[in-house]
C-alpha cells in the first residue's frame, strides 16, 4: 500500500464536490485531521434574510435558506394566520437585493394580511432559531390553536417505517449538517414531501406551503420534524389541521398542554425502534 502523503496548508484539494442541491453553497476551508492540514472547500447551508411584504406592508424579516420560497411565502401566510386559505394569496413577487430576498405578496381584500397596520405590526427580525421573533405582544405570542377536527389513528409500523426513511429525505442536511427537516408521510409511512430549512419552523412552513400547493389532506398522514418539538410548531401543525407530529428531539412543557388541547399526537424522542407520546397516545394502534 502507498504512504499517504499529508497536502500541507495552501495546496488546492483535487476533491470534486457533486452538484450542490439548492439553499447550499461551496467555500473554502482549511481542514486538519490528525495534526495535518490541507485547503479544500466544504458544503455550506444559505442562510438569507427575506422580507415579508403584504400588499406593500412589511410584516417581518426571517431568516431563511433561500430554496423553497413559494411554498414558503404560502405556509407562513397559512400558519401565521395571514390568510385563511390558498385562493387569498394572489400573487408573490421575488427581489433579490443587495441586503437579502423581498418577498412581495399581493393577497385577497378579505384576508387578515390585507388589515395589517405597518406601524404596529410584526417588524422585527425573526432569526433562524426562533419562531415568534418581531411579536411585540403578549396575546400575539401564544396563540391558542384551534383543536384538530380529525381524529385519525396512526399504525406504528407506519410511523415507524416513515422515521426509518427521513434521513433520504433530506439533501441539504446530508451535504452540510447544518439544516432541519419537516416531513409528510401517508398513513402507510411513506414520505410523500419534506422540506428543508436553517430554521425548524421555516421548515414547517415550507412543508405546510408544498402540502397546500399539492392539495394533500392534512389529516391523512404524519408530520415529522428532525428537531424539537416548540409550542410554535404544535401552533403550525395545529393551524393546517394535522393530527399527529413526531419530532426527533423532547418537546417542551407548552407545547404538551397546546398538544392536548389541540387533539394533536405529539411524540418526542422519535426513532424508527422507539418513540415517548407525551399527548393523546390513544392515537397509536398496534399493528
Amino acid at each position: 500500500m502507498p504512504e499517504r502523503v499529508a497536502r500541507p496548508l495552501g495546496y488546492p484539494s483535487r476533491m470534486t464536490l457533486p452538484a450542490n442541491p439548492p439553499g447550499v453553497v461551496q467555500r473554502a476551508i482549511e481542514r486538519i485531521r490528525d495534526g495535518h492540514g490541507e485547503r479544500t472547500e466544504d458544503r455550506i447551508a444559505e442562510e438569507t434574510p427575506i422580507a415579508m411584504l403584504y400588499n406593500g406592508v412589511s410584516f417581518a424579516v426571517m431568516m431563511t435558506t433561500p430554496a423553497d420560497l413559494g411554498d414558503f411565502a404560502l405556509g407562513f401566510s397559512l400558519s401565521e394566520g395571514l390568510i385563511e386559505s390558498p385562493a387569498q394569496l394572489l400573487a408573490i413577487e421575488r427581489s433579490d437585493l443587495l441586503e437579502g430576498i423581498q418577498l412581495a405578496m399581493t393577497v385577497a381584500p378579505e384576508a387578515a394580511a390585507a388589515r395589517l397596520d405597518g406601524r404596529r405590526e410584526r417588524l422585527l427580525p425573526g432569526r433562524g432559531s426562533c419562531g415568534i421573533c418581531g411579536t411585540r405582544d403578549l396575546e400575539d405570542a401564544i396563540r391558542q390553536p384551534s383543536p384538530v377536527v380529525a381524529e385519525t389513528s396512526f399504525r406504528a409500523s407506519a410511523l415507524e417505517q416513515a422515521l426509518a426513511a427521513l434521513s433520504q429525505h433530506q439533501p441539504m442536511n446530508a451535504a452540510t449538517g447544518a439544516v432541519h427537516a419537516a416531513a409528510w408521510a401517508d398513513l402507510d409511512g411513506r414520505i410523500i414531501l419534506a422540506r428543508e430549512d436553517v430554521g425548524r419552523h421555516n421548515a414547517l412552513d415550507k412543508l405546510i406551503g408544498a402540502m397546500a400547493r399539492a392539495g394533500i389532506a392534512p389529516d391523512a398522514g404524519m408530520l415529522l420534524l428532525t428537531s424539537r418539538a416548540s409550542y410554535e410548531m404544535v401552533t403550525k401543525a395545529a393551524s393546517a389541521g394535522i393530527g399527529l407530529m413526531a419530532a426527533i428531539s423532547a418537546p417542551t412543557a407548552l407545547a404538551i398542554e397546546l398538544a392536548r388541547s389541540a387533539g394533536i399526537c405529539l411524540i418526542g424522542f422519535a426513532r424508527p425502534h422507539g418513540y415517548n407520546i407525551y399527548a393523546h397516545p390513544e392515537r397509536i394502534r398496534a399493528d
